[in-house]
Protein backbone atom coordinates (compact mmCIF):
# COMPACT_ATOMS: atom_id res chain seq x y z
CA UNK A 1 0.00 0.00 0.00
CA UNK A 2 2.38 2.47 0.73
CA UNK A 3 4.51 1.90 -1.85
CA UNK A 4 1.67 2.54 -4.23
CA UNK A 5 1.38 5.78 -2.18
CA UNK A 6 4.91 6.87 -3.17
CA UNK A 7 4.18 6.35 -6.77
CA UNK A 8 0.70 8.00 -6.37
CA UNK A 9 2.68 11.16 -4.69
CA UNK A 10 5.48 11.44 -7.15
CA UNK A 11 3.01 11.61 -9.77
CA UNK A 12 0.92 14.08 -7.64
CA UNK A 13 2.35 16.00 -4.75
CA UNK A 14 -0.59 18.10 -4.43
CA UNK A 15 -2.33 15.03 -2.78
CA UNK A 16 0.19 16.54 0.52
CA UNK A 17 0.68 19.91 -0.82
CA UNK A 18 -0.35 22.17 -3.79
CA UNK A 19 2.88 24.04 -2.66
CA UNK A 20 5.23 21.55 -3.38
CA UNK A 21 7.59 20.10 -6.38
CA UNK A 22 9.33 16.80 -6.41
CA UNK A 23 12.58 16.99 -6.99
CA UNK A 24 14.06 13.57 -5.75
CA UNK A 25 13.33 10.21 -5.20
CA UNK A 26 14.96 7.46 -3.03
CA UNK A 27 17.66 10.58 -2.53
CA UNK A 28 21.18 9.15 -0.81
CA UNK A 29 22.31 11.20 2.41
CA UNK A 30 25.80 11.05 3.62
CA UNK A 31 25.18 8.72 5.86
CA UNK A 32 23.90 5.80 4.04
CA UNK A 33 19.98 6.47 3.99
CA UNK A 34 17.29 7.10 1.58
CA UNK A 35 14.52 10.09 1.44
CA UNK A 36 11.68 8.45 -0.03
CA UNK A 37 10.80 11.98 -1.76
CA UNK A 38 12.46 15.10 -1.97
CA UNK A 39 10.41 17.74 -2.39
CA UNK A 40 10.87 22.42 -2.77
CA UNK A 41 8.37 24.58 -1.95
CA UNK A 42 7.78 28.24 -3.47
CA UNK A 43 10.03 29.77 -1.17
CA UNK A 44 12.68 27.77 -2.12
CA UNK A 45 12.58 25.58 1.17
CA UNK A 46 12.80 21.71 1.13
CA UNK A 47 10.45 18.94 2.28
CA UNK A 48 11.28 15.63 3.27
CA UNK A 49 8.34 13.07 2.37
CA UNK A 50 9.00 10.20 4.13
CA UNK A 51 6.93 6.96 4.39
CA UNK A 52 6.29 4.84 7.07
CA UNK A 53 6.24 1.82 5.92
CA UNK A 54 6.82 -1.40 8.61
CA UNK A 55 9.65 1.05 11.08
CA UNK A 56 8.55 1.15 14.97
CA UNK A 57 7.45 4.64 16.19
CA UNK A 58 10.82 5.50 17.36
CA UNK A 59 12.47 3.99 13.94
CA UNK A 60 10.73 5.85 11.60
CA UNK A 61 10.22 9.71 13.49
CA UNK A 62 14.29 8.69 14.49
CA UNK A 63 14.66 8.09 10.37
CA UNK A 64 12.99 11.51 9.32
CA UNK A 65 14.88 13.87 11.85
CA UNK A 66 18.16 11.91 10.91
CA UNK A 67 17.50 12.67 7.22
CA UNK A 68 16.49 16.26 8.47
CA UNK A 69 19.64 16.57 10.10
CA UNK A 70 21.53 15.91 6.27
CA UNK A 71 19.35 18.34 4.14
CA UNK A 72 19.78 21.33 6.62
CA UNK A 73 23.04 22.17 5.42
CA UNK A 74 22.50 21.22 1.91
CA UNK A 75 24.17 24.33 -0.05
CA UNK A 76 22.33 25.68 -3.01
CA UNK A 77 24.33 23.82 -5.56
CA UNK A 78 23.34 20.30 -3.60
CA UNK A 79 19.88 21.77 -4.29
CA UNK A 80 20.43 21.82 -7.33
CA UNK A 81 22.28 18.89 -8.59
CA UNK A 82 20.19 16.65 -6.90
CA UNK A 83 16.81 18.10 -8.60
CA UNK A 84 18.71 18.56 -12.12
CA UNK A 85 19.78 14.76 -11.69
CA UNK A 86 16.31 13.56 -11.04
CA UNK A 87 14.65 15.97 -13.59
CA UNK A 88 16.72 15.11 -16.25
CA UNK A 89 15.03 14.96 -19.61
CA UNK A 90 12.32 17.14 -17.96
CA UNK A 91 14.21 20.17 -18.08
CA UNK A 92 16.47 22.18 -15.22
CA UNK A 93 15.19 22.65 -11.65
CA UNK A 94 14.72 26.49 -12.89
CA UNK A 95 12.39 25.80 -15.92
CA UNK A 96 10.46 23.85 -14.00
CA UNK A 97 10.43 25.67 -10.50
CA UNK A 98 8.98 28.69 -12.96
CA UNK A 99 6.35 26.30 -14.72
CA UNK A 100 4.98 24.76 -11.37
CA UNK A 101 4.90 28.10 -9.23
CA UNK A 102 5.23 30.93 -12.00
CA UNK A 103 7.42 32.33 -10.26
CA UNK A 104 11.50 32.60 -10.29
CA UNK A 105 13.68 30.13 -8.68
CA UNK A 106 14.56 31.99 -5.27
CA UNK A 107 18.33 32.83 -5.14
CA UNK A 108 18.96 31.41 -1.73
CA UNK A 109 17.55 27.64 -1.37
CA UNK A 110 16.89 25.77 1.68
CA UNK A 111 16.70 28.32 4.09
CA UNK A 112 14.60 26.03 6.16
CA UNK A 113 12.89 22.90 6.04
CA UNK A 114 10.44 20.48 6.74
CA UNK A 115 9.40 16.60 7.23
CA UNK A 116 6.14 14.89 5.94
CA UNK A 117 5.79 11.21 7.30
CA UNK A 118 3.46 9.58 5.22
CA UNK A 119 1.45 6.42 6.33
CA UNK A 120 -1.46 4.19 5.79
CA UNK A 121 -2.15 4.34 9.42
CA UNK A 122 -0.44 6.27 12.61
CA UNK A 123 0.29 4.95 15.88
CA UNK A 124 -0.44 6.53 19.51
CA UNK A 125 3.74 6.45 20.05
CA UNK A 126 4.18 8.14 16.71
CA UNK A 127 1.37 10.97 17.02
CA UNK A 128 3.01 11.93 21.18
CA UNK A 129 6.38 12.13 19.44
CA UNK A 130 5.32 14.50 16.75
CA UNK A 131 2.90 16.64 18.77
CA UNK A 132 5.61 17.48 21.25
CA UNK A 133 8.48 17.91 18.63
CA UNK A 134 5.64 20.08 16.94
CA UNK A 135 4.37 21.97 20.15
CA UNK A 136 7.46 22.09 22.58
CA UNK A 137 10.24 22.59 19.73
CA UNK A 138 8.63 24.53 16.41
CA UNK A 139 10.07 21.66 14.69
CA UNK A 140 7.94 21.75 10.83
CA UNK A 141 7.16 17.73 11.34
CA UNK A 142 3.82 16.26 10.47
CA UNK A 143 1.70 13.10 9.76
CA UNK A 144 -0.51 12.21 6.91
CA UNK A 145 -2.29 9.33 6.52
CA UNK A 146 -4.26 8.08 3.61
CA UNK A 147 -7.41 5.63 4.03
CA UNK A 148 -7.95 3.55 0.98
CA UNK A 149 -11.32 2.62 -0.80
CA UNK A 150 -12.03 1.10 -3.94
CA UNK A 151 -15.73 1.00 -6.03
CA UNK A 152 -16.10 -1.29 -9.01
CA UNK A 153 -12.95 -0.28 -11.15
CA UNK A 154 -12.03 2.86 -9.43
CA UNK A 155 -9.83 3.79 -6.40
CA UNK A 156 -10.17 6.82 -3.72
CA UNK A 157 -7.88 8.07 -1.30
CA UNK A 158 -8.72 10.44 1.35
CA UNK A 159 -6.32 12.63 3.14
CA UNK A 160 -6.28 13.47 7.21
CA UNK A 161 -3.00 15.57 8.52
CA UNK A 162 -2.09 14.75 12.50
CA UNK A 163 -1.71 18.82 12.76
CA UNK A 164 -3.45 21.26 10.91
CA UNK A 165 -0.82 22.99 8.71
CA UNK A 166 -1.61 26.16 9.75
CA UNK A 167 -0.96 25.39 13.38
CA UNK A 168 2.69 23.82 12.54
CA UNK A 169 3.52 26.45 10.07
CA UNK A 170 2.18 28.93 13.03
CA UNK A 171 4.13 26.23 15.59
CA UNK A 172 7.26 26.52 13.79
CA UNK A 173 7.21 30.76 13.81
CA UNK A 174 6.90 31.06 17.11
CA UNK A 175 8.58 28.01 18.52
CA UNK A 176 11.06 27.36 16.03
CA UNK A 177 14.28 28.85 14.70
CA UNK A 178 13.00 29.41 11.17
CA UNK A 179 15.23 31.68 9.09
CA UNK A 180 11.71 32.17 5.84
CA UNK A 181 10.81 35.83 5.42
CA UNK A 182 7.29 35.94 4.84
CA UNK A 183 5.47 37.04 2.24
CA UNK A 184 5.00 40.94 2.02
CA UNK A 185 1.57 42.71 3.16
CA UNK A 186 -0.23 44.21 1.28
CA UNK A 187 0.51 47.39 3.83
CA UNK A 188 4.50 47.00 3.83
CA UNK A 189 4.08 46.72 -0.24
CA UNK A 190 1.81 49.89 -0.08
CA UNK A 191 4.84 51.49 1.70
CA UNK A 192 7.24 50.47 -0.74
CA UNK A 193 4.96 52.14 -3.75
CA UNK A 194 4.94 55.05 -1.70
CA UNK A 195 8.51 55.55 -1.34
CA UNK A 196 9.11 54.60 -4.89
CA UNK A 197 6.45 57.78 -5.50
CA UNK A 198 3.92 55.61 -7.49
CA UNK A 199 1.64 55.14 -4.55
CA UNK A 200 -0.99 57.01 -6.31
CA UNK A 201 -0.91 54.71 -9.54
CA UNK A 202 -0.44 51.16 -7.40
CA UNK A 203 -3.74 52.14 -5.31
CA UNK A 204 -5.30 52.72 -8.88
CA UNK A 205 -4.29 49.88 -10.30
CA UNK A 206 -5.29 47.49 -7.57
CA UNK A 207 -9.01 49.04 -6.92
CA UNK A 208 -9.10 48.49 -10.83
CA UNK A 209 -7.63 45.34 -11.11
CA UNK A 210 -9.46 43.28 -8.31
CA UNK A 211 -12.99 43.32 -9.89
CA UNK A 212 -11.21 40.77 -12.42
CA UNK A 213 -8.44 39.05 -10.60
CA UNK A 214 -7.88 37.50 -7.35
CA UNK A 215 -4.33 38.44 -6.43
CA UNK A 216 -1.85 37.40 -2.76
CA UNK A 217 1.29 38.72 -2.23
CA UNK A 218 4.88 37.32 -2.54
CA UNK A 219 8.19 38.51 -0.94
CA UNK A 220 8.28 41.84 -3.62
CA UNK A 221 5.35 41.47 -5.42
CA UNK A 222 1.79 41.71 -5.98
CA UNK A 223 0.79 38.73 -8.09
CA UNK A 224 -2.88 38.43 -10.22
CA UNK A 225 -4.48 35.38 -11.48
CA UNK A 226 -7.07 33.59 -12.89
CA UNK A 227 -8.55 30.40 -14.07
CA UNK A 228 -6.88 28.47 -17.24
CA UNK A 229 -6.62 25.03 -18.10
CA UNK A 230 -8.80 24.14 -15.21
CA UNK A 231 -5.60 25.66 -12.74
CA UNK A 232 -5.31 28.79 -11.30
CA UNK A 233 -2.20 31.14 -13.33
CA UNK A 234 -0.36 34.25 -12.08
CA UNK A 235 -0.59 36.92 -15.76
CA UNK A 236 -0.21 39.56 -14.21
CA UNK A 237 2.65 41.12 -11.45
CA UNK A 238 3.17 44.65 -10.01
CA UNK A 239 6.66 44.94 -8.96
CA UNK A 240 6.70 48.63 -6.42
CA UNK A 241 10.43 47.80 -5.50
CA UNK A 242 11.27 48.37 -9.57
CA UNK A 243 9.11 51.33 -9.95
CA UNK A 244 10.47 54.74 -9.66
CA UNK A 245 8.70 58.52 -10.01
CA UNK A 246 10.12 59.02 -13.67
CA UNK A 247 9.25 55.80 -15.40
CA UNK A 248 6.37 54.88 -13.00
CA UNK A 249 4.57 51.75 -12.01
CA UNK A 250 6.57 48.86 -12.78
CA UNK A 251 4.55 45.28 -13.91
CA UNK A 252 4.84 42.20 -15.40
CA UNK A 253 2.39 40.61 -18.01
CA UNK A 254 2.89 37.34 -19.62
CA UNK A 255 0.58 38.08 -22.69
CA UNK A 256 0.56 34.29 -23.88
CA UNK A 257 -1.46 32.88 -20.83
CA UNK A 258 -3.96 36.40 -20.61
CA UNK A 259 -4.77 35.90 -24.62
CA UNK A 260 -5.84 32.60 -23.86
CA UNK A 261 -7.83 33.88 -21.20
CA UNK A 262 -9.65 36.56 -22.85
CA UNK A 263 -9.64 34.66 -26.34
CA UNK A 264 -7.47 37.35 -28.10
CA UNK A 265 -4.50 36.86 -30.23
CA UNK A 266 -1.20 37.87 -28.23
CA UNK A 267 -0.56 40.95 -30.77
CA UNK A 268 -4.22 42.72 -29.98
CA UNK A 269 -3.61 41.78 -25.95
CA UNK A 270 0.09 43.31 -26.11
CA UNK A 271 -1.30 46.23 -27.33
CA UNK A 272 -3.56 47.13 -24.56
CA UNK A 273 -0.75 47.59 -22.43
CA UNK A 274 2.14 50.79 -22.66
CA UNK A 275 4.51 50.16 -25.40
CA UNK A 276 7.14 52.56 -24.05
CA UNK A 277 9.56 51.47 -22.02
CA UNK A 278 8.98 47.56 -22.25
CA UNK A 279 12.11 45.55 -21.20
CA UNK A 280 12.89 41.39 -20.28
CA UNK A 281 10.31 40.39 -23.34
CA UNK A 282 11.02 36.63 -23.29
CA UNK A 283 8.81 33.38 -22.52
CA UNK A 284 7.85 31.37 -19.80
CA UNK A 285 9.13 27.86 -19.47
CA UNK A 286 5.99 26.75 -21.73
CA UNK A 287 6.57 29.22 -24.91
CA UNK A 288 4.02 31.98 -23.35
CA UNK A 289 5.28 35.56 -24.42
CA UNK A 290 5.44 38.00 -21.54
CA UNK A 291 7.57 41.38 -20.91
CA UNK A 292 7.98 44.37 -17.75
CA UNK A 293 7.31 47.65 -18.39
CA UNK A 294 5.98 51.13 -16.44
CA UNK A 295 2.20 52.64 -16.28
CA UNK A 296 3.21 56.13 -15.83
CA UNK A 297 -0.36 57.45 -15.62
CA UNK A 298 -3.80 56.77 -14.75
CA UNK A 299 -5.32 56.69 -17.79
CA UNK A 300 -2.96 54.28 -18.97
CA UNK A 301 -4.61 51.99 -16.23
CA UNK A 302 -7.95 52.82 -17.25
CA UNK A 303 -7.78 51.93 -21.06
CA UNK A 304 -6.63 48.24 -19.59
CA UNK A 305 -9.38 48.25 -17.44
CA UNK A 306 -11.72 49.01 -20.31
CA UNK A 307 -10.34 45.93 -22.20
CA UNK A 308 -10.47 43.57 -19.36
CA UNK A 309 -13.99 44.40 -19.20
CA UNK A 310 -14.94 42.32 -22.19
CA UNK A 311 -13.42 39.00 -20.45
CA UNK A 312 -15.77 36.23 -19.71
CA UNK A 313 -13.80 35.85 -16.04
CA UNK A 314 -16.08 32.90 -14.59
Amino acid sequence: MEQRIEEWLENDISLISDDLLVIGRQVKTAYGGKIDLLCIDEQGDLCIVELKRDLTPRDVTAQALDYASWIKDLSGEAVRNIANEYLKGKGTLEDTFQEKFENALPDTLNSNHKVSIVASDIDPSTERIIKYLSDSYGVNINVVTFNYFKAEDREFVSRVFLIEPNQVEYQTRTKGTTKRLPNLTYEQIEEIAKENGVADLYKHLLDSLSDYLSKHTTRSTIAFETDIDGGRRTVFSVLPKESNKEQGLCFQVNVGKLAKKAGKIIEELAGWFPKENRFNEDADPRGNPRFNGFFKTKEQIDSLVHELQNIKWE
